[in-house]
Order: C-alpha cells, then structure tokens, then sequence
C-alpha cells in the first residue's frame, strides 16, 4: 500500500521501504531510492489536515533562516503538496522527508546536553521571529480542559481514584497523578502572563539527530507536529523535565543550562514556574495517552507502562526541581 502511495504521489521515489523503530503517535520508514535517501512519515494519532500544514508552513520558514542544525524540509508530491492521504477510506496522511545525517544520542552519554541547549534556544530564538499567515491548531500545554475533551476533571478523578479493570493494580501510581493534576490545574491561569511566543512542544532526546563524527554536536532537530503559541519557557521546561532519571542527570541539565542560556535570557517570572511546567508535561503526557486509551488507539499495556514512566517523573520532580532552577539561574548571570 505505501509503495503504491509513493508511485501515485512521489514517483521519483519509487524504491523500497524500511520501517523505523520507535515513536508513538506516527509511523516512519526509511526509503532507498536511486541512491537517494528519505524518511516517509504516517500521521497515526489525528486526520487533521491545518495541523500538518501549519507544521510544514513552520519548517519552510525555519529554512529560510540560518541555523547551525538542520530541520525537517517535506518534499512536494507531483502536485505541489506537501502531504498525501493513504487511502480515502483511512484518511490518514503521509508525508515524505529529506533524509538528514546523524544519530540518535545515547541516554548514558550526557556529552550532547551542552549542543543541545545551544540548538534549542537558537530554535526558540528563531521561532520568536516567525510571523506566519495561520493560527496554530494545537492549544497551549496549559489550556489542558480544552486540548482533551475526553478527560475532563471530573473525568480524571474518577479515573485515579476507581480505575477501570486493566489498571487497577496501579491505584497507587494513578492516585499520585491524580493529585498532582488538582495541584496544577486551578495554577494555570497565572502560565498566561508569562512571555508567549511559538514553540517546538516536543524537543526531547528522541527527537533530535547528534553528527556521527562527533556524539557531543547536534545535527538536526525533529518532530515539529506540536508546534504551537505558548509560554517561551515551555520547550526548556520539557527538556529539562526529560533529563530527569537518566544516567548524569545532573550533569546534562548543568550543560544543557548553559548552553541553552547563551542564546535565550528567561526572565525571574519564567524561572520561578519551572517547577509548574515541568510537572504540567507529565499530566499532559498523562492526558494524552488517557485519551488514546479512551478512544481504543492504543493497547491496556501502553498506558500502563507510561503511568508508571510518568510516577517515577513525578517523584523525580518532588526533590528535583529547585535545583534545576538554581542551575538556570546561574547559567543566566554567566552572559549578562
């Protein structure tokens, strides 16, 4: 079926397909063809065409800047379009991507965490300059009643306190989430003075590319989907909550500080809700998979596994997150 999606679409790249590990909201296969390179990527979470091309209209305007990292660049089909449908009858869309250089870093090497702060905040810096024609489709991560209108409060509380069948041996892990969800969700309001601007919504290790002559630079970053209107400190306060648990935590976030510091100064006020936005990632992740959950995407076993991912974050978090801002701060005074 794919095969026959790229002779109708991209006849160019006709050529055979190897399917990519990983990631849980799209599929992706790597495709060989005539030499050439390309990443083929199905959109499996939603039908929506505005949040693909509000996503692509960001990495063609991304290109038009230069940056020391790569980025995603869709290539059109023989229309002009930056996208396809599978099938009508699925309605999911596929796009096709430039292949880029490098490699997935490794978790026990901290070495890229400095190249990392460096890239996003030239990212984010780079996003503040972006005036696009469209309004983003996905909400901000603390619009969290509106982006998930399967899990109301009521309906997450009552999914924490009697979870249905397939979870309920993780009543103590679901019970810790639940209270953190009513600690955060009456605070959000206060998340909508804070500097806004667009951001990635999504950078974490798993999706960016280190250079394969040298593991400690980062080639490229990935997965532009949830690109969106938020708080500017969103995309440090997701990455910063990601290096938490892995081996040398507290030497990728010291780095990552610093480096993501030379290029973007956060001011008091986004500093002080760091520990909000951190935690605000683990329920919407939560969300997420809660919903996927609820609508039969996804197996009892998946969201299991991210429940019990998610509790662990949440008691990293407890003892963790004053310090994460000292470290920022300090960075911040080394480039006044």
């Amino acid at each position: 079926m794919l095969e026959a999606v790229l002779r109708r679409h991209w006849p160019e790249w006709d050529g055979t397909l190897q399917r990519r590990t990983g990631g849980w909201n799209n599929t992706t296969y790597f495709v060989k063809s005539g030499g050439r390179s390309g990443v083929l990527r199905i959109y499996d979470t939603h039908r929506d065409r505005n949040k693909i091309e509000f996503e692509h209209a960001v990495l063609q305007e991304l290109s038009r800047h230069s940056l020391s990292f790569r980025v995603p660049m869709p290539i059109r089909t023989i229309t002009g379009e930056t996208l396809a449908q599978v099938e009508k009858d699925s309605g999911k869309y596929v796009c096709l991507f430039e292949y880029i250089e490098g490699t997935s870093p490794s978790e026990q090497d901290p070495s890229f965490a400095y190249s990392f702060g460096e890239t996003a905040g030239e990212l984010s810096a780079a996003l503040a300059t972006l005036n696009l024609d469209m309004t983003p489709v996905y909400r901000p991560y603390y619009a969290l009643q509106q982006s998930y209108p399967l899990c109301n409060r009521e309906v997450i509380q009552g999914f924490c306190l009697n979870p249905p069948e397939p979870l309920k041996d993780l009543h103590e892990e679901l019970r810790l989430i639940g209270k953190v969800y009513e600690e955060i969700i009456d605070s959000l309001h206060a998340l909508e003075d804070l500097p806004h601007q667009l951001v990635h919504g999504d950078l974490n290790a798993s999706n960016l590319l280190v250079k394969d002559s040298d593991p400690s630079q980062v080639a490229a970053l990935l997965d532009f989907e949830f690109c969106t209107l938020d708080v500017r400190v969103m995309d440090p306060a997701v990455i910063l909550s990601g290096f938490l648990g892995q081996p040398e935590e507290t030497t990728a976030v010291h780095d990552f500080c610093r480096g993501f510091s030379r290029q973007v100064r956060l001011s008091q006020s986004e500093v002080d809700a760091l520990p909000v936005l951190m935690l605000l990632r683990k329920v919407d992740v939560f969300l997420h998979f809660v919903s996927r959950f609820l609508e039969g995407t996804d197996q009892p076993y998946v969201l299991q596994e991210q429940i019990k991912q998610i509790t662990a974050d949440l008691l990293q978090l407890s003892t963790s997150s004053s310090w994460i801002q000292e470290e920022l701060v300090q960075a911040g005074t080394m480039y006044e």
